[in-house]
């Protein structure tokens, strides 16, 4: 969890706090708000101390717990405020993965020029429909989420239109091991390698990939994507951030920027992915 997120958490359980002590009818104690709430006390000390994070409902009870109801609006301003930067997939993924991409979608649709790097995957508005359902399933069954993957593929192909827009410009960087991950199977893999192959050469598209053999400034870590100089949506595996503060955006530019150097772009992109290609060919011969 990021110190800003944490940060966060705990100013907004001092205002909770404040609320409690300056109830209308008089300050009440810990153990009479969660009596009156019907909580255990130890919810109120967690959420008072930033060691919880408080839901929509937890912030609309305090309120009119205290007595004071018309401060839900400013609590819940607060939550959505830090929350918005970190999106944990347990509550994202709560309804599948479909609200998740039309999330993302909305955001792409704004977008004007976008710069991705994935480390072992290929990115989503690359994907076809075949290797894009083998990813939902993966998540599904590592998040334990509900499996909506017919209509999450149809969002995330949905997306691509983007690509087909003018004035639009997508600068993909991925690692070569993106190639080579069988996330889902051969035959899936080699289509979406021959999908690949036939993005370079797009106007709206500049796609670089990394070798293996390429040396490295920065470590090949998560992915990330930077829209517009405005946001920043970054993978982890507990959640997704989205950063908008202007020292991260600079900071992930830089990032991709310094990642950039080390890849390898037209001619000598289409080497790396026809060698994949072989390999691939070469693995399913031998199984």
């Amino acid at each position: 969890m990021s110190t800003d997120y944490q940060q966060a958490r705990e100013a907004l359980g001092v205002r909770l706090r404040e609320l409690r002590l300056s109830a209308p009818a008089g300050r009440l104690t810990g153990p009479q708000l969660a009596q009156r709430l019907g909580w255990p006390h130890s919810k109120i000390y967690k959420l008072e101390n930033g060691k919880q994070t408080a839901t929509p409902e937890d912030l609309r009870a305090w309120a009119d717990g205290v007595g004071q109801p018309d401060a839900f609006d400013e609590l819940d301003a607060r939550l959505k405020g830090f929350e918005s930067h970190i999106r944990s997939w347990r509550r994202q993924l709560a309804a599948g993965h479909k609200p998740v991409q039309d999330s993302w979608n909305l955001e792409i649709d704004r977008s004007r020029a976008i710069y991705a790097w994935e480390e072992s995957v290929i990115p989503g508005m690359l994907q076809t429909a075949d290797y894009a359902r083998h990813i939902f399933l993966r998540y599904a069954d590592l998040q334990n989420s509900v499996r909506d993957t017919d209509a999450a593929v149809r969002s995330r192909m949905k997306r691509q239109e983007w690509l087909y827009q003018a004035g639009r410009k997508l600068h993909a960087l991925v690692w070569e091991a993106a190639l080579r991950a069988l996330v889902c199977p051969p035959s899936v893999l080699a289509s979406q390698l021959d999908r690949l192959a036939g993005i370079i050469g797009m106007d709206t598209v500049e796609l670089g990939i990394i070798p293996f053999t390429a040396s490295l400034k920065v470590p090949a870590a998560n992915g990330f994507w930077v829209l517009d100089d405005r946001l920043v949506i970054a993978e982890d595996w507990h959640a997704e951030l989205w950063l908008d503060d202007s020292e991260s955006i600079a900071l992930y530019t830089r990032v991709w920027r310094t990642l950039g150097e080390s890849a390898v772009y037209g001619s000598d992109a289409h080497n790396l992915i026809n060698a994949a290609c072989r390999a691939l060919n070469l693995r399913c011969g031998a199984a």
